[in-house]
């Protein structure tokens, strides 16, 4: 059980490093764009920084996912996790914290693991949230002014 949690503290490391880098390189971008400085940002400038904000989030989740995935693959039995594509889609699930249940993770102590993964997803998740709230924020205040 112990080497499931410090396996479980590592991949948290490994996820939030992989979404500080992408939301620091993210937030210098949009600190050297132009349409942040603007006073009054057209409406597809707007509307463009939300979606490419949005996406580029996504693919940052996309990627810790794959992350979880490929751990589970080395740590877990071949009949729990037994292709990429389950092992990215029990990810995916737990991630999210969806619960679907139709893949587990047998008995053992490595179900922990999916424990740290849902709560290490509602953490990045809010983290990203912030970022898109901040970013509707900033349109609001240049707009107003």
């Amino acid at each position: 059980m112990l080497s499931c949690i410090l396996i479980g503290l590592l991949l948290v490391i490994v996820t939030v490093g992989i979404h500080g880098v992408g939301t620091a390189w993210m937030i210098r971008r949009m600190i050297g764009s132009d349409i942040l400085t603007l006073h009054k940002p057209d409406s597809f400038s707007a509307i463009w920084l939300l979606c490419s904000t949005a996406a580029k989030l996504m693919l940052l989740h996309v990627v810790e996912v794959a992350v979880w995935a490929i751990a589970y693959l080395v740590i877990l039995d071949v009949d729990e996790a037994s292709t990429i594509e389950e092992a990215i889609y029990f990810s995916m699930a737990t991630f999210a914290s969806l619960g679907y249940g139709d893949v587990v993770i047998a008995e053992g102590p490595w179900r922990l693991l999916s424990g740290i993964q849902a709560m290490t997803g509602l953490l990045v998740f809010g983290w990203s949230t912030a970022l898109l709230f901040t970013v509707v924020r900033s349109l609001w205040e240049s707009e107003r002014n």
